[in-house]
Parts: C-alpha cells; sequence; structure tokens
C-alpha cells in the first residue's frame, strides 16, 4: 500500500504511446502516486499486487478486449479487474481498459455497428450522474476525445449508465461500488494523439478522417477537455484517498469524517 499521504495506483498500459497522458499529472497533484506496469514488454503482473495498492486504472490500446492470443497479458488484467470490483477497490478503466471491465464482469463488447467514434464530442450526463462521486463534474455539453472502433453494446449487470452519447450509448459507467468506466480517451495528450495518428493514418482516412485534422482537433480543445475531466481525475483520486465514500455510502458521512478503507 502507499503512505497515508501517498497512496498509490497501480497503472496497466498496454502500449508504449498509450500512457496516463493528463491523467497522470492530474492523478498526482490530487496526491495519489502511479506504479505504472508494461505487460506490451513482458512485464508480469504478480500475484497478490492488488494488495500492495490502493487502486486501479486500467488504460487503452488499439487491441480488443479479448484480443489474448496477440495479447497474453489481457486474461490477467481481466482477473484483475474482476478482484478490484469484488473489493470495491478504486477502480478506472480508459476506452480499452473500460471495455475490459465490461467483458471481465459479464457485458459484452463488440465491433461498432455504426462505425468508429473520432474526434472531440459531446456526451450526456444522465440524472445518476449528478449522485455518483466521480461523475458529479460532468455538465451538459461535456466533450472527450473519441478514438475507438468497438462499442460496450451490453453493461454488465450492477452497472449504473452515468453519461450517453448520440453515437453510442454506454459512454460513462460505474460496475458495483468503485469501479468506473470511459468510453472516449479523457486522458489524451497533443503528443499522444499524433502518436496515434501517424500509426492509424490509413485506418483514419478509410474513416473519413484526415489524421492531422483529427490532431489539430484535439489540440484546439484541450482546455476545455482539462476543464472537463481534470475535476473527474480529481474525484477519482479523491476516492482512492478514502476522502470520499465509495458509492453507495452517505454523503453526511463524508461531511462527519468518515474514512473508507479501500485496502
Amino acid at each position: 500500500m502507499g503512505t497515508p499521504d501517498r497512496p498509490r495506483v497501480l497503472v496497466v498500459q498496454h502500449e508504449a504511446d498509450t500512457g496516463p497522458g493528463s491523467f497522470g499529472p492530474w492523478l498526482r497533484a490530487a496526491g495519489v502516486d502511479l506504479e505504472v506496469h508494461h505487460p506490451y514488454l513482458g512485464a508480469v503482473l504478480p500475484e497478490g499486487v492488488l494488495d500492495d495498492v490502493d487502486g486501479l486504472l486500467v488504460l487503452g490500446g488499439a487491441m480488443g478486449p479479448e484480443d489474448d492470443e496477440r495479447c497474453p497479458w489481457l486474461p490477467a488484467t481481466r482477473s484483475l479487474l474482476v478482484q478490484a470490483v469484488r473489493r470495491a477497490l478504486p477502480t478506472f478503466g480508459i476506452c480499452l481498459g473500460a471495455e475490459l471491465l465490461v467483458v471481465a464482469c459479464g457485458g459484452e463488447v463488440r465491433r461498432g455497428v455504426a462505425g468508429p467514434e473520432l474526434g472531440v464530442l459531446g456526451i450526456d450526463p444522465l440524472p445518476a450522474a449528478a449522485e455518483d462521486l466521480v461523475g458529479e463534474s460532468l455538465r451538459p455539453g461535456s466533450r472527450v476525445v473519441q478514438w475507438h472502433w468497438e462499442e460496450m453494446s451490453r453493461l454488465p449487470e450492477d452497472s449504473t449508465l452515468l453519461a450517453t452519447g448520440s453515437g453510442y450509448p454506454h459512454q460513462v459507467f460505474r460496475v458495483g461500488a468503485a469501479a468506473w468506466g470511459v468510453q472516449g480517451h479523457p486522458e489524451v495528450t497533443v503528443a499522444i494523439a499524433q502518436a496515434w495518428a501517424r500509426e492509424e493514418a490509413p485506418l483514419l482516412v478509410a474513416a473519413g478522417r484526415w489524421p492531422e485534422d483529427l490532431v489539430a482537433e484535439v489540440a484546439a480543445n484541450q482546455p476545455t477537455l482539462a476543464a472537463t475531466w481534470r475535476p473527474v481525475a480529481e474525484a477519482f483520486a479523491g476516492v482512492v484517498r478514502g476522502t470520499r465514500p465509495a458509492a453507495g455510502v452517505p454523503r453526511a458521512d463524508v461531511a462527519g469524517g468518515a474514512h473508507v478503507d479501500h485496502s
């Protein structure tokens, strides 16, 4: 575990150019340290790794959530997510990470029937978001970088949908008490977008998006994106620190100084 003042979040990164991005400095500034694992380089997540951390962050990637033959660490990652949900360990999944959370907990992910979502697009928070400790800062007209070909077609049981979108309905959600997923990429920096645009240029053009235009769109919206998603990262850090309870614990307990032990 981290120290009482600096809890630790285990980060599972699936690709070299898909790191924590903006979420790294936002979480660190909010009092949380990151321990980044790189299983695509052959690093093995040790048994019992969740016993030594205070939260879990699973990042995005170009692979599918069940692309186990090409990415042999994915079954272990899904197992981690199941354990985290059972423990109510604060967990956050971004794009592929959210898809892995859905599959691990019994939901379904498929190739998006409406095609890829690409660009800085709006999402619509639902009434449940106002009562959610991580989703409460989302406002009508919130925007997020979308860069995905899959869709989460069915959420797991014990899920709460927090925000939807015009293209695909399952944009932000919570599974159980303390596991959140986002279909989009709230962590994306301009540098990350540039790397993806270089690597996926043929796919982007085939989908009707010029890579340089997509990067410019991400760059132009950086202030708006930060204003939307930094509060979400800070709220998640608050749950990790135990200064806020997980879902289902009365807010009055927070005001009274109750501590939630997520170990």
